[in-house]
């Protein structure tokens, strides 16, 4: 699944008119870069959801064909409902296997033969780190033995990349299919209580690509 919901406020005058996965980066939609990167693992199936100018998305998309793969789009009210409430909205179309999350707005040099496949028992999602960048600098997470930890000062921090594997019971406390407003950090918090969420940090380029200034930054690298 690839999140693609938001409204880009931060982005603003840029996303008047654009959706944000579908501003452009060296002349390609931040968005087509993930789902080439998904057609190359042999991946079928992809689920985007979408609020803002949900419209483009399919447009632009249309239903995958020209990737090697079908799309299938996720529809929210105005406003969207949150990345948990995304999830939830869209499992219907994901089925009752761990699925791929990824984020429509950043932008990254990972191989995606590198996400995680596989989740032990119990465990309801595996999220991937990376270094904290200037803008956020207190990190979200930390990691100790392969689990996710809420960020304490024992512990380096580190920052959720928008990616990762998630089981769709880390979701089961919610209706599949439902129309609701969810955020997604209390239920990692909760996972993290439980020991249920796996992490590891990865060394590949990222950007999460949040304002004009940054995606300025990221058409001038080499």
């Amino acid at each position: 699944m690839i999140l693609a919901a938001g409204r880009g406020e931060r982005m603003r005058p840029l996303t008047d008119t654009t959706p944000k996965p579908l501003l452009t980066v060296y002349g390609k939609p931040l968005i087509e870069f993930h789902i080439e990167k998904l057609a190359q693992q042999g991946v079928k199936q992809v689920v985007i959801n979408h609020a803002w100018l949900g419209e483009q998305f399919e447009q632009v998309l249309g239903n995958g064909a020209r990737f090697g793969l079908q799309i299938a789009y996720s529809a929210e009210p105005a406003g969207g409902l949150e990345t948990a409430g995304g999830i939830i909205r869209a499992l219907p179309k994901l089925g009752d296997q761990p699925f791929w999350l990824i984020n429509g707005d950043i932008f990254t040099s990972l191989d995606f033969s590198e996400l995680p496949r596989e989740l032990s028992e119990g465990v309801h999602a595996h999220l991937l780190l990376v270094d904290n960048p200037a803008h956020n600098a207190g990190g979200d997470f930390g990691v100790r033995q392969g689990m996710l930890q809420c960020a304490e000062e024992s512990l380096p921090s580190y920052t959720y990349t928008g990616m990762g594997l998630f089981s769709p019971q880390l979701f089961e406390s919610y209706q599949p299919g439902s129309e609701q407003f969810v955020r997604l950090r209390p239920l990692l918090d909760r996972g993290i209580a439980n020991m249920q969420i796996a992490a590891s940090v990865i060394t590949a380029a990222w950007t999460d690509v949040g304002t004009p200034e940054r995606l300025a930054q990221l058409q001038e690298l080499p």
